[in-house]
């Protein structure tokens, strides 16, 4: 049988279970804004700095991967599937002690396992003691968990598979503590396990041990943090207070060229979802600005950089910091496809009215025409 792992298809698997882990619930949020704002037919993006309306992409919130990546992807799908359990220990081992890298392969993993995962069955009896393919074990009860048990809110899940959901999550956090005693540096089974601890009900004293053992490891784990926001978050364990407390340590801490500072932008979303005030004044505007500095010192090749702009973008809007809004539109270019303008409807129309509110509110000037990086469509768009 033959696979295709298109890259679409990984994205959905990411995306789609962060979506059904993302509450407690489950169910659409609303729009942020209500009815899509529209800009201006006189405004034209491009005189200052910005790609053409026509331009832009919805397709996507930053550039795709490129075509050796992708290449390289399906053929190491394509050897896994055919038997060689090996290829796919190689290439997470390769991480070595980078463990946001470790993960991003981590995640690469499931996603070929998810449609195939007859080699990693071969891998664990080949090879039991290999934490990684322990921890990708786990990890997939984990997903297998929440696929059964749906996006619906709880009162909408039938029991049967309320009662299944409710028995794997424990089963895959023990698998996760195997996991861990096979390699004592290894992070990976610690965000599998903080992962599954929200749907397991695990309460603060026993999420607790779990989130410390991840730290200790990894102390600035990207995902870890992002699933330990969410446990924090009201609609989970926490509260709004703990959960911006909990982003804020995130964001002081991170090291610099981590993207970590992101997860405060993460945590405003979950403000505005539960249509809860977001933070103002001096020290608001200040976080944002250091998120803005934070970003600035990511590698550019840093696949989470593109999707934290665009919420910095629309967050700096809504601070009235309009001229910093603008920079940070400029830097996106022509994607426009996050959920924080297809939510609104039409993400062409969000995102290009954002920038038109950013552009009239800062004063900007247009540019002279020799100064404008973008001096037409076909230019706009390579």
């Amino acid at each position: 049988m033959t696979h295709f792992l298109a890259p679409l298809v990984i994205l959905l698997v990411i995306v789609a279970f962060r979506s059904m882990r993302s509450g407690s619930g489950g169910g659409p949020s609303g729009s942020k804004s209500g009815a899509v704002r529209r800009a201006p037919v006189s405004f034209d993006a491009a005189a200052y700095g910005l790609v053409p309306r026509e331009a832009l992409d919805p397709r996507r919130s930053g550039p795709p991967q490129s075509e050796a990546v992708l290449k390289e992807s399906q053929a190491l799908a394509n050897t896994v599937w055919g038997g060689n359990w090996r290829a796919a220990a190689e290439h997470i081992k390769a991480a070595g002690t980078d463990w946001d890298e470790h993960w991003d392969r981590f995640e690469l993993l499931r996603a070929i396992a998810r449609e195939d995962d007859a080699w990693l069955n071969t891998w664990r009896k080949a090879d039991p003691d290999d934490c990684n393919a322990a921890a990708l074990e786990a990890d997939l009860m984990v997903h297998r968990a929440w696929a059964i048990r749906g996006s619906g809110y709880a009162g909408e899940v039938p029991a049967e598979r309320m009662a299944e959901f409710r028995a794997l999550l424990p089963a895959a956090i023990e698998a996760g503590h195997r996991a861990a005693l096979l390699a004592p540096d290894n992070p990976a089974p610690w965000v599998v396990m903080v992962t599954a601890a929200r749907g397991a009900q695990f309460k603060p004293d026993r999420f607790q041990p779990l989130w410390d053992g991840l730290t200790a490891r990894a102390p600035h784990h990207y995902e870890g943090h992002w699933q330990g926001m969410q446990y924090w978050c009201a609609k989970w364990y926490g509260s709004n207070t703990q959960m911006m407390e909990f982003a804020k340590r995130a964001m002081d801490t991170a090291p610099t060229g981590s993207p970590l500072a992101g997860i405060y932008l993460h945590a405003l979303t979950e403000l505005q979802e539960r249509r809860s005030a977001l933070p103002a004044g001096a020290e608001a505007r200040q976080r944002l600005w250091a998120v803005a500095d934070a970003l600035a010192q990511v590698p550019a090749d840093n696949g989470k950089v593109p999707g934290l702009r665009q919420l910095l973008a629309y967050f700096l809007g809504e601070a009235g910091m309009y001229e910093a809004a603008v920079e940070q539109f400029r830097l996106i270019g022509r994607w426009c496809g996050a959920s924080v303008w297809s939510d609104q409807g039409d993400p062409v129309e969000a995102f290009h009215a954002a920038r038109a509110v950013a552009v009239e509110k800062a004063k900007l000037k247009p540019l002279p025409p020799e100064e404008r990086p973008i001096k037409n469509l076909d230019a706009a768009q390579h």
